[in-house]
């Protein structure tokens, strides 16, 4: 995976021709720089990290580009042929509105990636205080997730997405975005709520 834009340049350079593919993963619009480098890879593929709608709470965890800016890049991209996916996370719970962001992202993207808040180390208590502050409501919820090790708020989660995307005719699977479709054929929604526990276990074996 590519992360900037000298090493982007760089490596695209060398890499013309070979059939590699190129992954850049970004909070920010000024991947729109290389749009005509990166669409001369046919299996390039460019995703945004969205995980909410709401500036004033993207303003209080993310120091990227205004969520607007990351959805019009999407579309600029996916309207020039290049493959696109919205990264909703992380998810986090009782604040998120997944179902708003795949709304607005579902015509101009070919993947939806849905990724857990996961807490660790000294993540954790700045994470826990910033929801004591702002989202008090959400502390025992999170307290049940976070400290009792609780799954069930991302069982019924999923089971929600699994039922929205039904309704709204897009395929959900869990833990696999290797599924090839068309590119004009709508996106398909990838459940990554367990991947850290399936981490976790591959790593015991």
């Amino acid at each position: 995976m590519v992360k900037d834009r000298a090493s982007l340049v760089l490596q695209s350079i060398q890499l013309q021709g070979s059939g590699a593919k190129i992954s850049v993963a970004t909070k920010s619009d000024l991947v729109l720089r290389d749009l005509d480098l990166i669409k001369t890879f046919p299996n390039a593929r460019v995703s945004w990290s969205v995980n909410t709608l709401d500036e004033s709470f993207r303003e209080d965890t993310d120091n990227a580009v205004s969520i607007e800016r990351r959805l019009a890049a999407m579309k600029i991209f996916h309207d020039a042929g290049v493959r696109t996916t919205c990264f909703i996370s992380p998810v986090f719970p009782g604040i998120a509105d997944i179902k708003a962001i795949i709304g607005r992202a579902k015509d101009n993207c070919n993947l939806i990636w849905l990724e857990n808040l996961n807490l660790r180390g000294t993540f954790e208590p700045q994470i826990m205080e910033y929801i004591t502050k702002k989202y008090p409501r959400l502390v025992p919820l999170c307290r049940e997730i976070y400290m009792r090790g609780d799954n069930g708020y991302w069982q019924r989660l999923d089971e929600e997405m699994r039922e929205y995307a039904k309704q709204i005719g897009l395929d959900y699977i869990t833990n696999d975005d290797t599924v090839r479709r068309p590119f004009d054929a709508p996106p398909v929604i990838v459940n990554y709520f367990y991947h850290s526990r399936i981490k976790k276990s591959a790593k015991k074996g």
